[in-house]
């Protein structure tokens, strides 16, 4: 059985979504990151970095770094189909913008929203703040002009753990009432995504239910 651990907004949506997408069985160790659990003895022996989620695998061993995770999932488990097939230009392009995502707009998302871990004066916040908005919204274009016209997920050849990946960022964006309209083809995507049986309760949990809820998703299911 996994183990994961998780707190409402964190990384562990997209790695939750995966696992209810494979019908793995797992469980949920709740990580209270406003108690500071993520800074305790106990959770820095699973993560040093004191970042949510950490995934304990079958074998008891841990892993960290989300993507990672994805990856992992989508390869112990081939027959859910969560990424084309290994040796495809398909898959080379999953990897390309799984990586892509994970090394730019979630580390961009992280300047967003806590900049004073960037810079040792306090006056530099405002600074980096802008300057994340910025690459970010320079990548989602960029991720907008990659996806697939048709939709309405980004690879031609379906659904995959990278549709899950983009939604999760897409919804932590800091100005979610203009994104639909600024990247349509993003935001069908993640409509899709919260549409998935498997996935609308956890869309529900970390967006809808979220304090305040995430306007542009509202309507999602």
């Amino acid at each position: 059985m996994y183990g994961l651990y998780w707190n409402r907004g964190s990384g562990a949506f997209a790695v939750e979504a995966l696992l209810r997408e494979i019908g793995a069985d797992y469980e949920r160790i709740a990580v209270d990151i406003r108690a500071g659990a993520q800074r305790e003895p106990a959770y820095l022996r699973l993560n040093p970095r004191g970042q949510v989620p950490a995934l304990r695998l079958p074998d008891g061993s841990i892993m960290t770094e989300t993507a990672a995770m994805a990856l992992q999932l989508c390869e112990t488990h081939p027959q859910a189909a969560l990424l084309p097939a290994p040796g495809t230009a398909a898959r080379a392009q999953a990897l390309r913008w799984l990586f892509f995502a994970a090394a730019n707009l979630y580390e961009g998302d992280l300047r967003w929203y806590y900049p004073e871990r960037y810079s040792t004066d306090p006056a530099a916040a405002p600074g980096i703040r802008a300057q994340a908005g910025a690459d970010m919204d320079r990548d989602f274009a960029i991720l907008e002009g990659a996806a697939a016209a048709e939709g309405p997920w980004f690879l031609e050849t379906g659904f995959s753990a990278l549709d899950v990946y983009l939604a999760m960022l897409a919804g932590w964006h800091p100005e979610p009432d203009s994104f639909p309209a600024r990247f349509p083809r993003l935001a069908r995507l993640v409509r899709a995504v919260a549409a998935r049986p498997a996935i609308t309760p956890l869309w529900r949990e970390h967006y809808l239910e979220a304090t305040p809820p995430v306007p542009a998703w509202s309507a999602a299911p």
